[in-house]
């Protein structure tokens, strides 16, 4: 079974068909990666996952089960979203922001636990836990936003464009994170513009345009793909 599944999903945002009947799958452990232009869709299916915006017809399914319209019901049932343009508290400091991502939980000692780990993988963090958020460099709030998320004990962590506006070092930093986000056991969804970027880490991806699902397949395979190395990577595929 997958532990998240999406049948048939339609979106509207007035008179604009956003998500046009999209399906896909997200099995547990693995990174799935989404790959599609600007207004493709891709922030409109996360939001809709998280119960940001209502969709008009289908179904998400989460272990089996529909997921609540509620987005603190959604969080509390192991879905995080780590949104486009970090959106931290800027006026508080890097402790008081990932301690935040914990607000719906009980659990002190799990809470300690996973700060830890946060500190581990970004140890920037711990340099910087007494800095406010607001004067952190563009990659170490990208760090902030990403331990935020880890906080709240996600099993699903959905990424919405890391990697945006980052320098080329930094976006191999997040990339590699990622995958360190894996290896604790999460499952990831993420979207992103970084076609070769997002291809590699994954497991298995999704290429989405104009609303619509258009190719699926292993992240290397779809590498290999002359239509999607001409449309995202800039080149040719090698034959």
């Amino acid at each position: 079974m997958s532990l998240l599944e999406i049948r048939d999903l339609n979106v509207y945002y007035g008179g604009i068909h956003a998500l046009k009947g999209i399906s896909l799958n997200v099995d547990k452990g693995q990174i799935v990666s989404m790959i599609g232009s600007n207004g493709a869709g891709k922030s409109s299916m996360m939001n809709a996952i998280s119960g940001i915006v209502k969709y008009q017809s289908g179904e998400i399914l989460f272990r089996g089960e529909k997921l609540p319209a509620q987005a603190n019901r959604i969080v509390k049932q192991g879905i995080c979203q780590v949104p486009e343009g970090r959106l931290i508290f800027a006026n508080l400091t890097t402790y008081e922001n990932l301690i935040l991502g914990a607000y719906l939980r009980a659990d002190k000692d799990g809470i300690e636990r996973d700060l830890k780990r946060v500190y581990e993988i970004f140890p920037r963090l711990e340099e910087r836990r007494n800095q406010i958020a607001g004067t952190l460099s563009g990659g170490e709030q990208q760090m902030l936003a990403m331990g935020r998320g880890i906080m709240s004990a996600p099993e699903l962590i959905m990424l919405d464009e890391p990697s945006l506006g980052l320098a080329p070092l930094l976006v191999n930093t997040i990339f590699d994170t990622i995958k360190e986000i894996k290896a604790m056991g999460k499952t990831i969804l993420l979207v992103e513009q970084n076609a070769l970027k997002a291809l590699s880490v994954a497991d298995n991806a999704y290429v989405l345009e104009q609303g619509r699902i258009t190719m699926s397949g292993p992240g290397k395979e779809l590498l290999k793909d002359p239509t999607i190395a001409e449309a995202y990577l800039g080149h040719s595929a090698k034959k």
